[in-house]
């Protein structure tokens, strides 16, 4: 059944907010013990921590989704900057739709809350990362306009690399 604004409460988070901060973690632990968040919940310290250390983040905001008092959905995002275009752009780190609320089109709502701030922002683009293997995501990301990063299809695609320290 598509998703209709009335269904959900769509809104940038304020963490100053306990019950908004439990949400965010909440999400986060959920998504975590997912196989596509790794399958391990959140140590209790990140726990404890995460509300205040995005809080103390320049440039971060998060969206939260409800329906009614349950906590449906969350979207991390980041301020980043595009030398290329020399503009700001907003990194999607993490999302989340809740296990109970999945197919009902609530990405494409929080996306679309992402956008309307990233607009107001003044960025050139919003990008995310995604697994090769979990192609629910890349249907929704490609549904609401994300494609492969590429300056010259010669080159090739972006790919997304990591050293862990």
């Amino acid at each position: 059944m598509p998703a209709e604004k009335a269904m959900f409460d769509i809104h940038e988070a304020d963490l100053n907010q306990p019950e908004q901060a439990a949400a965010l973690v909440a999400l986060m632990d959920e998504y975590a013990r997912d196989p596509m968040g790794g399958g391990e919940g959140l140590s209790d310290a990140v726990k404890a921590a995460l509300p205040q250390a995005l809080k103390n983040r320049s440039g971060a905001f998060q969206i939260l989704a409800w329906q009614g008092k349950e906590p449906a959905g969350l979207i991390n995002c980041f301020e980043g900057f595009s030398t290329f275009k020399c503009q700001p752009l907003i990194n999607i780190h993490d999302v989340i739709v809740s296990k109970n609320h999945r197919g009902q089109g609530l990405n494409q709502l929080m996306m679309e809350k992402v956008e309307e701030i990233a607009r107001q922002r003044g960025c050139c683009k919003i990008t995310l990362e995604v697994l090769q293997g979990n192609q629910p995501a890349q249907r929704a990301y490609q549904k609401f306009g994300f494609a492969g990063y590429e300056l010259d299809p010669e080159m090739g695609q972006a790919l997304f690399w990591e050293k862990k320290l």
